[in-house]
């Protein structure tokens, strides 16, 4: 009677086996359809036909390199440190300088006669240990130790360069804002983003002590 019992079981488990499994298959397929009519209906939504690596396509082309913010010709990407410092300067009217840049106006002619105008954001201590060359010295969390000597230079300069450590240092950045907002033309304002930690690193000319001592490291040929 077991033997029995057993094999009349054994369709309706069979059938009952079946049934699951179409359930399945229809839950699945319903996903699949849900899923697929909310990609098409979102505005963020995927496209099968698009090609999401664009970048590959054009570097096997041999594009043109990119101008890095300061007009030198190299390779760079908007979010790149040059690129995202010179997008936050222009944004206040300033503009972003490279060394080939700076050292440019250093040895224009007019820099001797401060229309060419350089001015050292960092501390005394620092200031005194080296700087460029003619630099005035402009802390602007103290300004009114030096704001006076620097104020009427920068109104009857042509151009004027600002610059700090360099890097991370956002004291040039700050002081040229502190100067814009005292009336200097925002337009006559850059920032040397190396800062004086690659001007050293060049070997170019260091002034130590006060502005216009003659105590110099690696003096112009």
């Amino acid at each position: 009677m077991m033997d029995d019992a057993a094999q009349a079981g054994t369709p309706a488990c069979g059938c009952q086996l079946g049934r699951i499994l179409r359930e399945a298959v229809m839950v699945g397929a319903l996903g699949v359809g849900l899923a697929f009519l909310a990609n098409q209906l979102s505005p963020r939504g995927l496209n099968p036909f698009m090609n999401y690596s664009p970048g590959r396509a054009k570097a096997s082309a041999g594009a043109r390199p990119a101008l890095t913010p300061s007009g030198a010709s190299g390779a760079t990407n908007a979010s790149s440190p040059a690129a995202l410092l010179a997008a936050r300067l222009k944004e206040n009217g300033l503009r972003l300088l490279d060394r080939a840049g700076v050292e440019k106006l250093f040895r224009d002619p007019r820099a001797q006669q401060d229309a060419i105008m350089f001015i050292d954001a960092r501390d005394e201590d620092d200031y005194g240990k080296g700087h460029i060359p003619g630099a005035f010295e402009f802390y602007h969390y103290h300004p009114d130790k030096y704001l006076a000597e620097v104020l009427t230079p920068c109104q009857l300069a042509e151009q004027i360069v600002v610059y700090c450590n360099g890097g991370d240092c956002e004291d040039s950045e700050s002081a040229a804002l502190f100067l814009r907002d005292r009336g200097v033309p925002a337009g006559k304002l850059f920032i040397y983003g190396g800062g004086m930690t690659e001007w050293e690193a060049a070997r170019l000319p260091v002034e130590s002590g006060a502005r216009n001592s003659g105590n110099l490291r690696n003096p112009a040929p």
